[in-house]
């Protein structure tokens, strides 16, 4: 028997052991802080990557703010760039963009649940549910609620999107000139900056020169808009097929939302742009509906452009505005405040117009919490848009139209531009790199965090309706 003074030698830990504590100590406690951290982390290893001599084709390391502006736009799938990606970077350099895209594009649950994985940590019940919840999977799908199963799925979806789009495209290329090396490289470049919704083009031209070809355009399209749905859609669809009765309302509301965005932007930017001969003016009737129809789908997230947003009309360009900060799905790759966000508060107006106690959307009755979150995102996406904005001014003295378009393609991680970040001092360049990072994180963490909170009180005060409007 051991006597008081007695004392038992600790058992050294491991160094492995430590480093995990540590780890957990500093960024472990929320999924919203492992999102953060693990994005943070992935551009400044990203833009130190982007330095190194050999990332560039003239051997001569870029500024330091023009690698962490490239960083930045790649990890946070947006896609504006202030140096010519085919010119400026070598295959090393274009790797390490690419590299960014994809962890980029995975998002927040796939980066925290491999983090925790490599630790060695076991999933626990939480971990789970919130991942289940986070990609809105149902009990009746069965393995999909286990994060592994759901990982693996997630991944191998990617892929094969990011595949057939790769293959469709190099067989393209090769048929217009490129060898097969070449083909190959740009074909999964595409693939990979198209599913994930970067804009991030390996020709000196961009897509100018294929302007008319179908084989290149129709493809990536088809990325930008599936990868703009969302994985929570995805899988549904993936289970469930095109039986919409068995769809959640989630992906009824993206799907259906997404293409009446589609439609109705193709419209109106075909309209504000029909007769301009700086952009579409001089196209053919069935070229003209082509542009329009990919103008619409990329001003969402999609980044991609045919024409110089410069030469756009002013309508045009708060057309795009407007479709650049609605975005895309919820858990996307696209970015924006979402369809989902919107359609909610649109259809809580409606239900108001017409004096209904409850708001319906697909005989589903939408609890008044997600109304709530709705107009806290938009509120305070609109609030960081002003700030970002009102910084701009400060720094820049170009028009307020110009910083505004540009602010907002930031935020929402379209990469759309009127030329105004090629012309930024550093300072510039940080405030956009910044509006890129809070645009790919802040609704997410922010809705998940409003969503999980909860507030429990004891008493209730007497309601009285102040006046409105």
């Amino acid at each position: 028997m051991l006597s008081k003074d007695t004392t038992l030698a600790a058992e050294p830990r491991r160094p492995v052991d430590q480093v995990r504590d540590l780890v957990n100590r500093i960024f472990g406690t929320t999924p919203s802080r492992i999102s953060i951290t693990l994005f943070f982390l992935v551009i400044v290893l990203c833009s130190l990557m982007l330095m190194l001599p050999v990332a560039s084709r003239s051997g001569h390391p870029p500024a330091l703010e023009q690698a962490t502006f490239t960083a930045t736009s790649a990890v946070t799938v947006t896609g504006l760039t202030t140096l010519t990606t085919s010119t400026q970077w070598s295959l090393f350099g274009q790797f390490v963009i690419l590299l960014g895209v994809q962890i980029g594009g995975l998002g927040t649950l796939t980066m925290t649940s491999l983090l925790s994985m490599a630790l060695g940590r076991k999933l626990g019940l939480r971990t789970k549910l919130f991942a289940q919840e986070g990609l809105n999977i149902t009990s009746r799908q069965g393995k999909l609620g286990e994060v592994g199963s759901l990982l693996r799925t997630v991944v191998l979806t990617s892929a094969s999107i990011e595949g057939i789009i790769a293959a469709i495209l190099a067989l393209r290329l090769m048929t217009l000139g490129e060898d097969l090396p070449q083909a190959l490289w740009h074909g999964v470049f595409y693939g990979i900056s198209s599913f994930n919704n970067a804009g991030f083009t390996p020709h000196t031209d961009g897509l100018v020169p294929y302007g008319n070809d179908w084989w290149i355009l129709l493809p990536l399209c088809a990325g930008v808009w599936v990868g703009s749905l969302g994985f929570p859609v995805i899988l549904v669809v993936r289970m469930f097929g095109l039986r919409l009765r068995h769809w959640n309302l989630n992906a009824r509301i993206t799907v259906f939302g997404s293409l009446l965005l589609v439609v109705l932007g193709s419209f109106l930017w075909g309209a504000a742009e029909w007769n301009n001969r700086d952009t579409i003016g001089n196209e053919g009737i069935v070229e003209r509906l082509l542009h329009s129809v990919f103008a619409s789908i990329m001003t969402r997230s999609g980044g991609f452009n045919l024409v110089d947003m410069d030469q756009t009309n002013s309508i045009t360009k708060l057309l795009t505005d407007l479709l650049m900060f609605v975005g895309g799905g919820s858990g996307s790759t696209a970015g924006g405040v979402k369809i989902t966000t919107m359609a909610v508060i649109f259809i809580a107006i409606v239900a108001e117009a017409r004096g209904d106690q409850y708001v319906i959307a697909f005989r589903r009755t939408i609890p008044d919490t997600v109304l709530r979150i709705a107009i806290s995102v938009v509120m305070m996406s609109a609030t960081i848009v002003v700030l970002g904005t009102a910084a701009l001014m400060l720094i820049t003295h170009h028009p307020l139209d110009e910083i505004l378009f540009e602010v907002i393609s930031a935020y929402a991680t379209c990469g759309l531009s009127v030329g105004l970040s090629a012309e930024l001092p550093a300072t510039g360049l940080y405030v956009l790199s910044v509006m890129m990072f809070i645009g790919r994180l802040g609704t997410i963490t922010v809705a998940t965090g409003l969503a999980l909170r909860t507030r429990s009180r004891l008493y209730k005060y007497p309601e009285e309706r102040p006046i409105i409007g």
